[in-house]
């Protein structure tokens, strides 16, 4: 039985599996949320924080968070940019035709180490993506978890993604949701600015956990604010999705000097890449 385990592992690993695309909403011009089931009615079983690739066949495959929660039936969410041959070749199928995937790959977020503690989520951009399956983990088990903090910022209005979460954050007795914009439109009533500037809002604890997720620059200024707050860095868990190829650290593509991005990350206690030059 041990033996046959280990075999689906691998398989899974490295054989892509067919999946059906059963919904697609396109939230912004570049990016569109799928929702999948695989096709062989078998569970995608992850854990919040692990990547998959995706492929298609005759274009190639990407390496991509997972956007929901394994707590949520048996499909996922996926939230493809077009920003290259695959993705754009993805982002041009329509509902119920297929992709492949593979995996989960990687290691996730170390839900032990939140459980039982306030919990901040600090997500920018499309970062927003890889913490929702943490977020939706967090609300559906909210029992199981202290205090929630969850600060959201978009460079503009039209750039935020989830609309609908949005929406059930804003008025939720479940999360204290912050967002901002760096820049505003007509329509925008919300914070402005830089996503820093939703800290003074919220009275934050040193014992607080911290999840961040966002582009390269945004780390080290969220750092600093959590430094002065007095959070210990290795209760500070950052998710660095970024240069990520083949998923199962051969290629040497996201390698930053000991550590690879798709297998020992994308989450990692932050002590333990603070020293690393080109993690941030």
């Amino acid at each position: 039985m041990d033996h046959q385990c280990h075999w689906t592992e691998i398989e899974n690993i490295f054989l892509p599996r067919a999946a059906t695309i059963l919904r697609i909403e396109q939230p912004t011009v570049t990016e569109k949320h799928l929702t999948l089931k695989m096709k062989d009615g078998t569970r995608m079983a992850f854990e919040p924080g692990q990547i998959v690739e995706l492929s298609l066949f005759g274009f190639g495959e990407i390496p991509i968070g997972f956007a929901s929660s394994p707590t949520r039936k048996n499909t996922f969410d996926l939230v493809v940019r077009s920003v290259g041959r695959v993705s754009t070749a993805v982002n041009r199928l329509t509902e119920g035709q297929s992709v492949y995937v593979r995996g989960p790959l990687g290691h996730g977020f170390e839900l032990d180490k939140l459980r039982g503690q306030d919990v901040l989520v600090v997500a920018g951009g499309i970062g927003l993506c890889p913490t929702r399956s943490l977020i939706q983990y967090i609300l559906d088990r909210r029992d199981e978890f202290k205090r929630f903090v969850l600060f959201y910022g978009a460079r503009e209005p039209n750039l935020q993604l989830f609309h609908s979460d949005l929406e059930n954050w804003r008025v939720s007795k479940n999360v204290e949701y912050h967002e901002t914009v760096d820049q505003a439109d007509p329509t925008w009533k919300g914070n402005v600015g830089v996503i820093t500037t939703l800290f003074p809002k919220v009275e934050l604890t040193p014992e607080t956990r911290a999840v961040i997720c966002g582009p390269p620059v945004f780390y080290r200024f969220v750092i600093r604010e959590l430094d002065q707050i007095g959070v210990r860095r290795e209760n500070i868990f950052v998710d660095m999705e970024r240069r990520m190829k083949c998923g199962v650290g051969k290629c040497g593509h996201c390698q930053i000097n000991d550590k690879y991005v798709c297998v020992d990350g994308p989450v990692f206690s932050f002590v333990e890449v603070q020293d690393l030059e080109e993690a941030f």
